[in-house]
């Protein structure tokens, strides 16, 4: 269980009671993120990105990624405070600060600040509002994202361009996108704004190109990653539903069991058995 609480409309505290906890996120912001205390790990088509306690990361918008945050050695819970930077607010700034049209961002989508003592000493001056989130009042986050986006100018030369690049997803090659990110489990509406397509031209799209409908083919793609997932790597089907796109393990098993006839532990136990009468294999 995680429990979130927005102090104010762009501000985020996030506190996890659970050893581990597995998410994915789709943010249309950018994510100015400090972690308070656990670790957080990020998955993306980049890589991995570790985030420990005081740890500063920076976000791109319109990312695609997976989570995993886990309690610190001494079992304290993961917990964070986020900012997001709103394309409207950089709008405005960029016109009342004569920002340049900026070219297309292609640099990394995270970006590493631990060690910024600018940006630890402006969320530091956040700490005090987890106690009393009414004192957050809209004028002050308005100013607080504006002290925010002045630090991440004066942190280096790339951040005019992370920031103020507003050039929205173009139209791309469906079937290969959908094919590299059919795990993240995320409303359709967010892989239509990906792919540069309404809602309604996605779904038109994808049932020319797969032959089906989005919903349809994305429970059959993780259906058949997951049992090769069981069959072939052995894996346990706790740690597989969500690897794959799954939002619980109960609806996992019993879309399993119907598509396969046998459940996800079944098929578990069945290649333990025959390992056990073929251990050369």
């Amino acid at each position: 269980m995680e429990n979130n609480i927005f102090l104010q409309h762009n501000v985020l505290y996030a506190c996890g009671y659970q050893k581990v906890q597995s998410s994915e996120h789709y943010f249309p912001d950018h994510a100015l993120g400090i972690m308070l205390s656990g670790e957080s790990y990020y998955f993306s088509n980049e890589g991995a990105f570790v985030m420990k306690k005081g740890a500063i990361c920076l976000m791109r918008r319109n990312q695609l990624f997976k989570k995993l945050k886990k309690a610190d050695q001494n079992g304290q819970a993961p917990s964070l405070i986020c900012l997001f930077i709103d394309q409207n607010t950089l709008h405005q700034y960029a016109v009342k600060n004569n920002i340049p049209r900026q070219s297309t961002y292609k640099d990394k989508a995270l970006i590493d600040l631990t060690g910024n003592v600018f940006l630890k000493g402006f969320f530091d001056s956040l700490l005090p509002y987890l106690d009393n989130p009414k004192n957050l009042t809209a004028k002050i986050a308005e100013l607080k994202t504006l002290e925010a986006i002045e630090l991440l100018l004066q942190a280096g030369d790339l951040f005019q361009n992370f920031l103020f690049d507003f050039q929205e997803p173009h139209k791309i090659d469906l079937e290969t996108f959908m094919n590299h990110n059919y795990k993240y489990n995320i409303p359709l509406l967010s892989f239509a704004k990906l792919t540069g397509r309404s809602l309604s031209t996605f779904k038109r799209d994808f049932t020319k190109i797969f032959d089906t409908t989005p919903e349809k083919w994305l429970q059959q793609k993780r259906l058949e990653q997951a049992h090769y997932l069981i069959s072939k790597k052995r894996q346990r089907p706790s740690d597989v539903y969500l690897e794959v796109g799954f939002e619980n393990l109960s609806h996992f098993s019993f879309a399993f069991k119907k598509q396969y006839g046998l459940t996800p532990t079944e098929l578990t136990e069945q290649g333990f058995q025959q390992v056990v009468k073929n251990p050369g294999k």
